[in-house]
């Protein structure tokens, strides 16, 4: 979460924007493999789609944060542009929840970077119901 809060600090010093912290949006906690190199990690992602990482959350468990986070942003900032800045995990959830991919393909799949997405939130078709997927 810091390095994402860092980011949106140097992205918007000195201008008139709010910036708001939200948990729900932190990278998977890989608990015991906190810290690892990506590699590591990424050895072990498809292990913990359900099953979570020892002492940390499963990838189920951040889709749920995550529609938790949708939840409460279709309520709260409807019809308005934000911008989120997060991690892997959080695009992940993004894409499961908003464009209906499926965890599983994309633990593995190369992560290709770009400068951003875009996605849209129907709030008039966002209904969660559990499980988001």
């Amino acid at each position: 979460m810091h390095r994402a809060v860092e980011t949106a600090q140097i992205a918007f010093a000195g201008a008139p924007v709010t910036v708001h912290q939200d948990r729900r949006l932190r990278e998977c906690d890989y608990g015991a493999f906190n810290g690892c190199p990506v590699s590591v990690v990424a050895a072990m992602r498809a292990e913990h789609v359900d099953d979570p990482f020892p002492g940390g959350q499963s990838y189920r468990q951040v889709l749920e944060a995550t529609g938790d986070f949708l939840h409460d942003l279709a309520a709260d900032w409807d019809g308005q542009r934000i911008l989120l800045i997060g991690h892997s995990a959080s695009k992940w959830a993004l894409d499961c929840l908003l464009d209906k991919a499926a965890i599983e393909d994309l633990v593995d799949a190369p992560f290709g970077w770009q400068e951003g997405w875009h996605y849209v939130l129907h709030t008039d078709r966002w209904r969660p119901s559990w499980p988001f997927w």
